[in-house]
């Protein structure tokens, strides 16, 4: 924020200016008349005015419709803003605690919707601790490992959203657990469902079609309504032996932080209504799946990472 004139009909005026940058990197420098406003006073008024800069943005840029209306995109961009200003504030050693802890609730949420039956406090000590559990599957400790180091990756933002980033994503989720890393070689199947997923000799074409459609849409849908579509989408593909629920499920948090957005946690109690919002999209009932991520969404910053902030 600083200070400049101007001379307007022969006046002069004072304005406080603050340079604010857009999510397509574009900067806005936003003009207020200085009439004696206290620096906090200035700061509530830029913050509003820089939130409706991002309103504007959003707005223009996304399709809205009835589940993803104007009113919740303003809400998402709020969200956006907020969380941006929580991770700003957040000195180097409160930031690191912050996302350790999101990635243990993340994969002990992640892995129990699959049926792991390590408690938080297990993941907790399998990922910080470095220590093994007695009289717990190999597999269960390896996939809990192996997951940490996803989700860490996802938060530096060092996965493309590419046939290439899903399967660097897989090969690691896989290490050590004697799960063949990579595409599918034979048939597979999503136990309790009807679907049909991809065969084998197709899944790559099918996988460059679905990061096709990212591409041509990620400019047009709202970040976190393209996540849900591309998750239902990618679970019909069931490209990998298996890992395929977490893969999809570090996708969605893949595209929610590229575009700056917090990522989100689907927890092991919405796991019947999860497995529901799948089965419609793969019945070409889309409105679920994107309504129940939307809602998740929402519910992880509040129930996280606004948390989080307040205790700090």
């Amino acid at each position: 924020m600083y200070f400049k004139n101007k001379k307007i009909n022969g006046r002069k005026y004072k304005y406080s200016v603050k340079t604010v940058r857009l999510p397509d990197k574009t900067i806005k420098h936003i003009e207020i008349i200085y009439k004696n406003q206290s620096e906090k006073e200035l700061k509530t008024i830029f913050d509003e005015k820089e939130k409706l800069e991002n309103f504007k943005f959003a707005l223009n840029k996304y399709k809205s419709n009835y589940i993803f209306s104007e009113e919740e995109i303003k809400k998402l961009e709020e969200i956006r803003l907020n969380y941006k200003k929580i991770t700003k504030k957040l000195n180097k050693q409160n930031l690191k605690d912050l996302f350790d802890r999101f990635t243990a609730n993340f994969t002990y949420e992640s892995n129990a919707i699959e049926g792991n039956s390590l408690t938080l406090k297990d993941v907790a000590i399998v990922m910080f601790e470095n220590s093994s559990l007695k009289g717990k599957d190999l597999r269960e400790i390896y996939v809990t490992r192996n997951s940490r180091e996803v989700v860490e990756l996802i938060i530096k933002n060092k996965f493309d959203i590419s046939s290439e980033g899903l399967t660097k994503m897989h090969k690691i989720l896989v290490r050590d657990m004697g799960i063949n890393a990579g595409y599918k070689k034979i048939p597979n199947f999503i136990t309790g469902s009807d679907l049909e997923t991809t065969l084998p000799e197709n899944v790559y074409s099918a996988i460059t079609n679905l990061i096709k459609f990212y591409e041509e849409n990620k400019e047009k849908i709202h970040p976190v309504e393209l996540s849900a579509i591309l998750h239902g989408k990618f679970e019909e593909i069931h490209p990998f032996d298996d890992g395929n629920g977490r893969v999809g499920r570090f996708l969605i948090n893949v595209i929610l932080m590229k575009n700056k957005y917090p990522p989100l946690i689907i927890r092991k109690t919405q796991r019947i209504a999860y497995l529901k919002a799948l089965e419609n999209f793969d019945k070409g009932h889309q409105d679920t799946l994107r309504r129940f991520i939307l809602e998740r969404f929402k519910e992880t910053y509040k129930k996280f990472f606004e948390v989080y902030i307040k205790y700090i």
